[in-house]
């Protein structure tokens, strides 16, 4: 058996930021810790930037894409060289994934069989699709050719979150790049060790200096100046909804800068009356609030029930639970590692106290264990007044809420804020095709949970998302500007 501990010992530690096609060190000298969030020990140091390290990236950034060196690359040649850097990812899958894993808590079976390789199929399918996509020809008179082309939008900013640090970087590089632009990264402080050596495995794969550079650091120093930039001409943004609306302040005050913001969620799963094996339904619901600790914008953390199978799915879940094995990131066995750090457990057990002194009643959990284990934790007896049912937890913590009826379930769902994904479930094909057009959301999941697949966009309704979609084709367009170009055929 492979023992990931032992390669977490020897692994090189990513230390400056990668800044056209090198690694350096902040211009202030400044650095902080990364830590293990299981144990607390320091993995290693990164740079502490300031707005001039955005700046020398961001100009780094221009003047590759001023260059033609890869904006005007043809779409083939651009789409070998991803191809190569996803395969360059697969051949450093244990590296990437046990860096993934020290550095977020998230357990290693999941960065080895979901977070590395769907990082690296995200950079290739991104790749692949570029040179199969044609603009178009308007219809015109004979006197008349109109042209409209898409064309790369410049620099883009990308800024991360902590919870998928490796495949939603992928999720905005892959487009960004494959479109032409240089791409400026700013990877959330609590996890920047993978973006850094993805930066770095893109330039051994033939992605040009200063196409791709990572910059790291906290909100104020970095984001921020990201924001503001005049020289940026679109930023991508996944994170709270706090952050996004921000961002979209920065754009206002600044250049009018695109602006793609994936945010919050309070994702429900709705059990219709018709609904069928409810083993089965608790068993997909465990891995859709419990998977990833929790942490994930799209996790279902209410479930709305019709009164008929309320019983029944409470205490299925109940004992799905008894199955997570909670512990050690990096061993195998781990389904459920630490929270991120101290100050989001904090966050959890509040949300939780809060839940508890409204009235939810307690199934199991509802407490940490060691370190920032927090145990899997199910509350019954929901009301919408409650804040566990409107705010997001990002915790292993679900609510389950009765419905009467299934129109009832469905209004009941809508009851957010957020619009972000949602799950139905039902065995007649009817309600599915209708309930599923009434659910305020970005996606839908019929009889599973499911943020679909890489071929289908992503995003949210409401608060959760604004101005584009990670994914799909659709993602492609946030990059790029549409251009007519008009010619007269009598000269």
């Amino acid at each position: 058996m492979i023992n990931y501990t032992e390669i977490a010992k020897n692994l090189i530690i990513p230390d400056g930021n990668f800044i056209d096609g090198a690694f350096q060190q902040a211009q202030n000298g400044a650095t902080f810790e990364t830590r293990n969030p299981y144990d607390g020990v320091v993995i290693g140091t990164v740079p502490a930037s300031t707005t001039v390290d955005v700046d020398t990236a961001v100009a780094s950034g221009r003047a590759a894409f001023e260059s033609g060196v890869w904006s005007d690359m043809h779409p083939s040649d651009r789409k070998t060289i991803l191809s190569r850097f996803s395969d360059i990812i697969m051949e450093n899958l244990q590296e990437l994934a046990v860096l993934e894993a020290l550095d977020s808590g998230k357990p290693i079976t999941d960065c080895l069989e979901i977070d590395v390789p769907e990082t690296a199929t995200c950079i290739r399918w991104h790749g692949e699709a570029q040179d199969k996509l044609y603009d178009q020809i308007a219809p015109s008179s004979p006197d008349g050719l109109g042209l409209i082309v898409r064309e790369p939008i410049g620099v883009v900013a990308a800024v991360l979150p902590w919870n998928f640090p490796l495949m939603m970087m992928a999720w905005k590089i892959g487009p960004a790049l494959a479109t032409g632009n240089s791409v400026i990264v700013k990877p959330a402080e609590q996890t920047s060790l993978t973006a850094l050596r993805l930066a770095s495995l893109a330039n051994e794969a033939g992605v040009p200096p200063g196409v791709l550079n990572v910059v790291t650091g906290f909100g104020p120093d970095v984001g921020e100046p990201m924001g503001r930039h005049m020289d940026v001409d679109a930023l991508t943004f996944t994170g709270s909804t706090k952050t996004g609306r921000r961002f979209m302040e920065y754009s206002a005050q600044s250049n009018m800068k695109e602006i793609c913001l994936e945010m919050g969620g309070k994702s429900a799963a709705v059990i219709l009356s018709d609904a069928q094996d409810i083993d089965r339904i608790a068993s997909i619901q465990a891995n859709a609030i419990f998977w990833n600790m929790g942490e994930n914008c799209t996790a279902n953390s209410r479930i709305i029930v019709h009164t008929d199978h309320y019983d029944a799915l409470t205490q299925a879940m109940k004992e799905q639970v008894s199955e997570w094995q909670l512990g050690n990131q990096l061993d195998p066995k781990t389904r459920n590692g630490p929270l991120i750090s101290a100050e989001h457990f904090q966050k959890v057990t509040d949300l939780v106290e809060s839940g508890k002194s409204q009235g939810g009643r307690v199934v199991c959990g509802g407490e940490g264990e060691d370190g920032l284990i927090y145990k899997p934790t199910i509350f019954a007896d929901v009301t919408v007044d409650m804040e566990i049912f409107q705010e997001e937890i990002f915790g292993p913590v679900v609510g389950i809420t009765k419905a009467n009826g299934d129109d009832e379930a469905i209004a009941l769902a809508n009851q957010s804020k957020y619009g972000l994904a949602a799950t139905l479930y039902t065995s007649n094909i009817s309600k599915a095709h209708r309930y599923a057009r009434k659910l305020k959301a970005g996606t839908v999941g019929v009889n599973t949970y499911s943020e679909g697949e890489i071929s289908t966009p992503f995003g949210g309704h409401k608060a959760s998302g604004f101005g584009g979609r990670d994914n799909g084709i659709h993602a492609h367009e946030q990059y790029t500007d549409l251009k007519t170009i008009w010619i007269d055929l009598n000269t």
